[in-house]
């Protein structure tokens, strides 16, 4: 999938839990997830410039999605340490569950990602160096301009119907 493709997917698996942490009373840290999500959503695609990386490489597996994460909750743990005024924007909440969200959103974008991928004949290879076993639904190309924007407007769409939800239960 293409740029807009990626955000749509991104925004798709993001909604539910951002509606959740909406609803749980903390809408700030909910909208921020939502933009780091959206922003880390092509971060596997790096490796177009990367000389000795294949695409759809190392990049594109669950082992990144988890250093990416990892990566992420480790920022946020040292920004943390750094300035306690950080926490502010999301309601004092302690620190280790600041971390495990900053965690989940870093590996959901990636993940996002490869859903979105996996639609393409193409498709990923989500367990290397594991298995290099091969998985794809062949439901579109990647070029499909058409497939990559029903997927954005699906994913604002998910959004929408989530803070209609947060609106009307929280």
């Amino acid at each position: 999938m293409y740029q807009v493709g990626h955000y749509g997917a991104a925004l798709l698996l993001y909604a539910p839990l951002g509606a959740a942490v909406s609803l749980a009373g903390y809408e700030p840290a909910a909208l921020l997830g939502g933009l780091v999500c959206v922003g880390l959503s092509t971060l596997p695609d790096c490796d177009h410039r990367l000389p000795l990386i294949e695409h759809r490489g190392p990049t594109h597996t669950l082992l990144f999605a988890g250093l990416v994460g990892a990566a992420l909750a480790g920022t946020v743990t040292v920004l943390a340490d750094a300035s306690a005024s950080l926490l502010t924007p999301v309601g004092g909440v302690d620190d280790a569950h600041v971390v495990g969200f900053a965690f989940v959103v870093g590996a959901l974008s990636i993940v996002s990602h490869l859903l979105a991928d996996a639609l393409t004949p193409m498709g990923i290879r989500p367990f290397w160096p594991v298995s290099r076993r091969h998985y794809t639904l062949r439901v579109t190309r990647a070029a499909n301009t058409i497939a990559n924007y029903v997927l954005f407007v699906v994913g604002v769409g998910a959004v929408a119907v989530a803070v209609a939800a947060v609106r009307l239960f929280g």
